[in-house]
């Protein structure tokens, strides 16, 4: 596989980035919400966030992720983020980087910790792949995920501690 690039979203990232997201959502297993963006649309979501960093593979987009305060005023100091690959180029370690590059860029922007509401237990990659980032899980919301097919999963909650690192153990 060519090197993978990370770096800030640009508005020409949109095409790339909007099939990814559309693609996970349309999947029905990851992220919490049914509607598919535009280009456009996504564009200015991105644009909103924090943080907003583009994994490029042949200069092409091959993933993302946004960062942003998980919550407002007194609770903001404590980040939230997404992330999408896609499909082709999965199990290559994109996640991985995205992930870790996350901790870092949430650690420059001030954040005390990561945290995450909303991982679909099914959703397995994901919780490997957080879990062996150093992400605890810290509860479980039973059937808080309505499923593509009308049923409910249960979903977990992790935090990642960008202060004491070795809490994360």
């Amino acid at each position: 596989m060519a090197e993978v690039i990370l770096r800030a979203y640009e508005r020409r990232d949109a095409a790339g980035a909007v099939k990814i997201w559309n693609d996970i959502t349309r999947t029905g297993n990851a992220f919490p919400g049914e509607i598919e963006y535009t280009a456009e649309s996504i564009n200015s979501l991105f644009q909103e966030q924090t943080r907003t960093v583009c994994a490029l593979l042949d200069e092409q987009v091959a993933g993302f992720y946004i960062l942003h305060p998980n919550n407002i005023g007194r609770c903001a100091h404590i980040a939230n983020a997404s992330y999408g690959v896609s499909h082709a180029v999965r199990g290559h370690g994109i996640g991985r980087r995205l992930v870790l590059h996350s901790l870092t860029t949430a650690r420059e922007c001030g954040f005390r910790g990561l945290q995450f509401n909303a991982v679909v237990a099914s959703n397995t990659r994901a919780v490997t792949l957080y879990e062996s980032c150093g992400f605890q899980r810290i509860g479980k919301i039973p059937g808080g995920y309505h499923t593509k097919s009308g049923g409910y999963e249960d979903i977990y909650i992790y935090f990642y501690n960008l202060v004491n690192e070795n809490q994360n153990e």
